[in-house]
């Protein structure tokens, strides 16, 4: 396996006045692994910004030209600059001014005199609760796609058998074209809390659950933990589509909608595919390996009507297993040649 490149030094911009103070600063944050640039106003600030965000800025209130707490108000009204994390130093330690900076949208506040190590742990503290926000599905509250890769990499380099589960709703468009991307998301959100219920009733060890993104999820979880949990999903989402769905589309057993020309189009009601890696015999060396796989079993899965689940089945598996797995009643067993 390539090893990945070496990943770049985070950039903290340093807004302040004092050139000397900036520049100390500065230095203190590279000598602790930081990229770092320095601004003396807010107008070279947003010229800076408009060149290269940094992943942090640490504004002095008392600014030239723009102050802090209106510097501050300007990158928390850009889109592009929203949720950029900003930390406001001040000179002055009135609980007014910190208020006041708070209540513009700085994450936090430090007064000088300060302590260079003690800025040094609140820019890593606020940057590590930005990651973790960013890694987070708004929608479901579920790690998304960097969270997803870290996991899967984790479970590769453990060397224990694993399965990996990619999932996604069939007929989604449908649900949205006919009930609007508002309905839609509640499809998504009873996915994710039918998947967590079927976590937590598969009991130890509990599996990881992902949002990749739209109506797909993945899930990673120990080999023989993958029919409960495939067959509780299953069976809860069906439910609960077909609750989310208008009635008079749950008693006839199809969503109908018109396609760009205007014309009917009827869908049956959503079910799930699930594509399912498996560890074994095969030996993946690298997470992309792993999703390849689930990706192409799920594409096998929606070859087939209704909730369906496709295992990889180009190595060998235990017999004990392989009857565990086969118990599924929406996977095709040895002895059935469509199953992939």
């Amino acid at each position: 396996m390539t090893g990945a490149p070496d990943t770049p030094s985070e950039l903290v911009l340093v807004v302040d006045v004092d050139t000397e103070m900036a520049e100390y600063l500065a230095g203190q944050l590279r000598d602790n692994g930081f990229d770092t640039s320095v601004a003396r106003d807010g107008y070279q600030a947003l010229a800076q910004i408009a060149r290269r965000r940094p992943d942090l800025v640490l504004i002095e209130v008392d600014l030239p030209l723009i102050d802090g707490f209106e510097l501050t108000r300007q990158l928390r009204g850009d889109p592009m600059t929203a949720s950029l994390p900003i930390i406001m130093v001040t000179a002055r330690g009135l609980s007014s001014d910190r208020i006041a900076g708070l209540t513009v949208g700085a994450d936090d506040y430090i007064v000088k005199p300060y302590d260079a190590a003690e800025v040094v742990a609140r820019v890593r503290s606020a940057l590590r609760r930005h990651r973790e926000i960013r890694e987070v599905s708004p929608l479901t509250g579920l790690p998304g796609n960097a969270r997803i890769l870290a996991e899967i990499a984790e479970w590769v380099r453990g060397g224990k058998q694993f399965a990996l589960g990619y999932i996604d709703i069939d007929a989604f468009k449908s649900v949205n074209d006919a009930y609007g991307f508002v309905r839609g998301d509640e499809f998504i959100q009873s996915l994710a809390g039918s998947l967590h219920r079927a976590v937590l009733a598969a009991g130890p060890p509990h599996a990881f659950i992902g949002h990749v993104g739209g109506d797909d999820f993945i899930f990673m979880c120990d080999l023989l933990l993958v029919a409960p949990i495939t067959r509780h999903a299953i069976a809860e989402f069906e439910t609960r589509a077909a609750a989310l769905c208008d009635e008079r589309d749950a008693q006839q057993g199809y969503i109908e909608s018109t396609d760009r020309q205007g014309n009917p189009v009827r869908a049956r009601l959503p079910t799930l595919s699930i594509g399912v890696a498996l560890s074994g015999q095969r030996h993946f060396t690298d997470p992309r390996e792993v999703v390849a796989v689930a990706t192409e079993m799920k594409s096998v899965a929606k070859s087939h009507p209704g909730s369906y689940v496709a295992y990889d089945r180009r190595h060998e598996i235990r017999n004990a297993d392989w009857s565990e797995l086969a118990n599924l009643g929406y996977v095709a067993d040895d002895r059935q040649p469509r199953a992939a």
